[in-house]
């Protein structure tokens, strides 16, 4: 087991519903310690740069127009394991599938609208936390 840092975001729907409090609660309670935060509203240059991966797939244009739908709530987090649990904490993508006591499984309904969004390796980790925290 490595001390590792990870990136999680609550997204628009997320921090709309008034769920930051409940997403950091669960990370702390866990034990993972929160580095960095900072809430801001994404424009379309970064979501592009987030999501960079996706920019061929169809779904694309929708993850863009979501993500930039209001703000988020960009977080570093530092812990054991940091990367996988996060992950864990947070539950699978379609939060129809996820398991009760997950972030998802609890407070999603849509695979579109899932609250959280989390690095899923130490890659893509480094990569996330340098685009919202330099």
């Amino acid at each position: 087991m490595a001390l590792e840092n990870t990136y999680v975001m609550v997204k628009p729907d997320g921090v709309a519903r008034g769920l930051v409090g409940e997403v950091v609660g669960r990370l702390e309670r866990k034990g993972l310690t929160l580095v960095n935060m900072r809430m801001l509203t994404i424009d379309a240059e970064l979501a592009g740069r987030h999501y960079g991966e996706h920019t061929d797939k169809p779904f694309f244009p929708e993850l863009v127009s979501f993500i930039t739908s209001g703000p988020v709530v960009a977080m570093e987090w530092s812990g054991e394991s940091a990367i996988a649990v996060a992950r864990n904490l947070m539950g699978v993508t379609n939060p129809v599938d996820a398991a009760p006591g997950t972030i998802r499984g609890d407070l999603a309904l849509v695979i579109t609208e899932n609250i959280v969004h989390g690095s899923d390796s130490s890659e893509s980790a480094e990569r996330e936390l340098s685009i919202f925290f330099g």
